[in-house]
């Protein structure tokens, strides 16, 4: 269990549209075997500390010929921000991907003064 000690949590939470291979001839479409996406999402306000994560897959179109396989996942999560990582393989053909995210951690308060 993360414990968070901050008297102020934030959560900031946002979409990203990983690719869209079919329109261009990507590998996520094209390829076989194992395939990577990687993305770095920046908060636009930093936490404390690094904040827990949580990702999922808002919108995937696939071709329904093939097996369809996914792994989502957030991963090097600093106070700043993250990489989302998607990952397929096999012979599964990836059009598109929508990865959705929520970040909860401890922010600063700004009733808080540092005194010194």
């Amino acid at each position: 269990m993360k414990r968070i000690a901050a008297a102020s949590v934030g959560i900031q939470q946002g979409a990203r549209v990983l690719f869209s291979d079919f329109a261009d001839g990507g590998v996520m479409w094209t390829g076989q075997g194992d395939r990577e996406s990687r993305h770095m999402i920046t908060f636009k306000e930093a936490f404390v500390e690094p904040p827990s994560v949580m990702v999922s897959i808002g919108m995937w179109d696939t071709d329904h010929k093939h097996n369809a396989r996914a792994d989502i996942l957030a991963e090097k999560i600093t106070a700043t921000g993250f990489h989302i990582v998607f990952r397929t393989w096999g012979d599964t053909r990836v059009a598109r991907v929508r990865a959705d995210w929520l970040a909860i951690g401890a922010v600063r308060d700004d009733d808080a003064w540092d005194v010194e």
